[in-house]
């Protein structure tokens, strides 16, 4: 099937890919696919709807633990040491501290608008169906569990490798509470988030782990290394580009294929999707 479709490049200016339109062959096959994104550090300031409702959040069954983290992160946010506790770094922390102790009653976002950075400005979504992204993406979370995009939730800072004191380590915390509520219906799933968040759920197969690695000649041999910074650049346009096309692939073998039909170098390495960028 011929669809204009995006290719994708780097600015050398910018963490932003830039997008550049080509007529291409991306074969449309007939799943759902699940995209697995981690949270953003970097978030809207503020809110402009009616304070939290947990009773409103998708995946209806975790709110107990929601419940038990959200307590615990607005009393340790109180203490004399919550940025040491937290993680926060010095410049940030009482930004955060403020926003935690204030979760119970602060205006909320959809989680659409709530992620900002790097991989969130490169998924793009405002460019995007809505109905399809509501429908095929989640977002992991320290302090929520897992969210749809249409979720209302307000701004906070809480990373999934915290322990946070009563409760504990948060991806040990979560692990049984997302077992029993992310029971997807079928469709492979694409698995873009960090090791903290994929901890606190182990996708069920088919699922596709998407890495990206760098590669360079050195002395004539190719040699690759794992990036961080682009990374997320990446994964945000990967995701954007499965999603803007409508390509539905079923297996990890469809999915390499559809990858590499939007103009990325992809290679599939067991459960794991290998992007390559070069130079």
């Amino acid at each position: 099937m011929m669809r204009i479709t995006k290719r994708t490049r780097f600015s050398p200016c910018s963490d932003i890919l830039h997008s550049v339109v080509v007529a291409s062959s991306v074969t449309v096959f007939g799943g759902i696919v699940h995209i697995l994104l981690p949270p953003s550090e970097k978030k809207t300031a503020g809110g402009d709807g009616p304070p939290l409702d947990l009773a409103s959040l998708s995946f209806p069954t975790l709110n107990p633990v929601r419940k038990r983290v959200l307590s615990a992160l607005v009393k340790a946010s109180r203490r004399a040491d919550a940025q040491d506790v937290l993680g926060l770094p010095p410049g940030q922390a009482d930004d955060a501290l403020t926003r935690n102790k204030a979760l119970r009653k602060a205006a909320t976002l959809p989680v659409a608008r709530l992620y900002t950075g790097v991989l969130y400005d490169n998924l793009n979504l405002p460019e995007l169906d809505q109905d399809a992204a509501a429908e095929q993406v989640i977002v992991f979370s320290g302090l929520w569990g897992a969210l749809r995009l249409t979720d209302r939730v307000p701004p906070y800072r809480l990373a999934m490798g915290v322990s946070l004191p009563p409760v504990g380590r948060l991806g040990t915390l979560w692990r049984p509470a997302m077992r029993e509520a992310l029971r997807l219906d079928g469709g492979l799933i694409v698995d873009m988030r960090s090791g903290p968040y994929a901890s606190a759920w182990r996708a069920p197969q088919p699922a596709v782990a998407v890495r990206v690695f760098r590669e360079r000649l050195a002395g004539g041999v190719p040699e690759r290394t794992v990036v961080s910074h682009m990374a997320k650049a990446t994964r945000g346009r990967i995701a954007h580009d499965l999603l803007k096309t409508g390509a539905a692939p079923r297996t990890p073998e469809e999915l390499q294929k559809t990858v590499a039909d939007l103009g990325h170098t992809a290679e599939l390495n067991g459960s794991n999707l290998d992007i390559i960028l070069h130079g």
